[in-house]
């Protein structure tokens, strides 16, 4: 009886400290942030325009950010829990409307600003009759590649080809230096000899968010690198091989445009399947020299259907080649991704020797544009 009258009273003893504000501070949690924001959508002409939005919080602080690359966010702080935020929606390239969304974060709180933009009444850049724009990239912004766009790839010397590069990315700093960066409107893949004695370079590729594309128009335009011993490429490969069952060349290779620098100003075409590929001499080639490879910029595209696969230089047919739709010769039936490199010696590149005193080199891409039928 004793026990259960002490237990009692502890358990009243409980109750009314809770009930005074005796529990534990933590239950007692400060309400959630608050944002208001001057404006919940945006709607922006196809000829793009800059908008100012008021912000003002319950928090500590805030911020934004945007789910797409064609918006771009600046904020300032005009006191603790407000501010301006400022979005900036350049023309729109495409001939079809596109949507985004800024999100302004404090603490917990999020609150969604919708974007829309109106299409344009004709695409920004020429494209072949039939076609549209559907992915480009024009390097005119920042210093690097943006990552949700670009891989970089990492090799060893000798990898394939037998190469002498080493693949690094190009947000890696190698005696001051970078394998890639955007400058002056133009991608540039730099080869050159480090003090440690190796020969480092770049390789990029675009994979269209894992998707690839399966048939269309790719466009870039380039100024290619010189010496003895370059092996500039813009080039495309499968996004999914099954090296087990299937392997190089059955998935099929589109190369574009490759040049060595041991035969100035000759570029080439390419097409390697099991049907026709260089390990037997019976790849799909077709080479011109078009004088000024080296020295001034030229356009180099593919038009790639299910019933054939063209090259063009300066809008002046290179390659032309029909499928009979067999595997074995027309493995290009699937999605593919684009690929640029800078490779240095090797089987072809280093067929006449390699010249070091060339280094450093550099491969510029001013645009990469990827046209579809409509």
């Amino acid at each position: 009886m004793k026990r259960y009258m002490f237990n009692t009273l502890l358990l009243s003893l409980a109750v009314a400290l809770w009930g005074c504000g005796g529990g534990d501070s933590n239950d007692t949690q400060p309400p959630a942030a608050t944002i208001t924001v001057s404006q919940n959508s945006i709607s922006v002409p196809a000829s793009g325009n800059t908008y100012t939005i008021t912000v003002t919080t319950t928090g500590k602080e805030w911020g934004a950010y945007s789910d797409k690359d064609f918006i771009t966010l600046d904020t300032k702080n005009t006191a603790a829990q407000s501010g301006t935020l400022t979005v900036t929606v350049p023309a729109n390239p495409y001939t079809e409307a596109r949507t985004g969304s800024v999100i302004v974060m404090s603490g917990a709180a999020r609150t969604t600003i919708s974007v829309t933009q109106a299409a344009a009444s004709q695409a920004t850049y020429d494209a072949p009759e039939g076609y549209k724009l559907v992915w480009h990239d024009e390097f005119d912004n920042g210093s690097q590649l943006n990552s949700n766009d670009w891989e970089w790839e990492t090799w060893e010397k000798g990898n394939v080809n037998n190469e002498q590069q080493y693949y690094r990315p190009g947000s890696q700093t190698i005696d001051g230096h970078h394998t890639t960066e955007i400058k002056n409107g133009n991608l540039y893949i730099n080869c050159f000899k480090a003090t440690d004695g190796k020969i480092y370079s770049g390789r990029v590729n675009a994979k269209n968010g894992g998707k690839g594309w399966q048939y269309g128009y790719f466009e870039a335009r380039m100024l290619l690198p010189k010496g003895k011993g370059t092996w500039p490429a813009y080039w495309m490969m499968p996004i999914t091989v099954d090296w087990t069952n299937e392997g190089w060349p059955k998935c099929g290779e589109i190369d574009i445009m490759e040049e060595v620098g041991c035969v100035p100003n000759e570029v080439s075409s390419s097409l390697h399947s099991e049907g026709h590929n260089h390990t037997n001499g019976t790849q799909v080639t077709k080479a011109r020299n078009i004088g000024t490879a080296e020295s001034e910029y030229h356009v180099y595209a593919l038009e790639w259907t299910a019933d054939y696969i063209k090259t063009y230089v300066d809008g002046v047919e290179l390659l032309s080649y029909k499928s009979d739709h067999t595997v074995r010769n027309y493995p290009y039936d699937k999605p593919f991704h684009l690929i640029f490199n800078l490779a240095w010696g090797g089987s072809w590149g280093g067929m006449y020797g390699t010249d070091e005193s060339a280094l450093p080199v550099t491969m510029k891409v001013d645009y990469i544009r990827v046209f579809q039928k409509k």
